[in-house]
């Protein structure tokens, strides 16, 4: 003979799944409450929207040892304001009001000293920038570098800055803390209607 095996629950058969579909579905609908209400709010905290980011294309800077210092320094520099440009570049990605665009220029360089000015600001307008951010880099003795910035707004056709600013050391970490200054002075821009 063969023997059955009875389970017994301790709740009624059809009780069980009724209770797990009622806290499942007050779960549910509080998940759904939550991203209703995330979804309304959301706009206040959430960054602007690339398409409403102002287009603003940063230029390579231009460099120049007038010193007089006896050991070549030429690779060392060119790293340095490579470096330069790029924090700069990520100091305004950081920022929500800007959308970094790239310059696209047949030279090694996009700087004024490679396109000239006018040459500059055609490859600005062909990446789509409103703004342009161009300068360069003045080591006038051992400790002392000078340095300038400019902002151009392409649309209107006019200087938005122009900045000159000093630094002292030649170091990898003195030109980082220059492009950091410079990087919060660029982010207090502001267009002109």
């Amino acid at each position: 003979m063969v023997e059955a095996k009875v389970c017994r629950s301790k709740h009624p058969p059809n009780l069980a799944p009724t209770r797990l579909r009622l806290i499942l579905g007050a779960a549910s609908r509080r998940a759904t409450l939550l991203i209703l209400l995330a979804g309304a709010f959301a706009p206040a905290f959430l960054p602007a929207v690339a398409q409403d980011a102002i287009a603003v294309a940063v230029a390579d800077f231009d460099y120049r040892d007038t010193s007089g210092e006896a050991k070549d320094q030429t690779a060392q520099h060119a790293a340095r304001v490579a470096a330069f440009g790029r924090r700069l570049r990520e100091e305004l990605a950081r920022q929500v009001k800007y959308r970094l665009v790239p310059l696209d220029c047949a030279k090694p360089l996009c700087s004024t000293t490679s396109l000239g000015a006018d040459g500059l600001i055609a490859a600005a307008r062909r990446a789509g920038a409103r703004l342009l951010v161009y300068g360069g880099i003045h080591k006038m003795s051992t400790l002392v570098q000078w340095g300038d910035v400019q902002v151009v707004d392409l649309r209107q056709r006019q200087s938005l800055l122009s900045r000159t600013f000093t630094f002292r050391g030649d170091s990898d970490q003195a030109f980082h803390r220059a492009a950091g200054f410079i990087g919060e002075i660029l982010a207090g821009v502001t267009l002109n209607p």
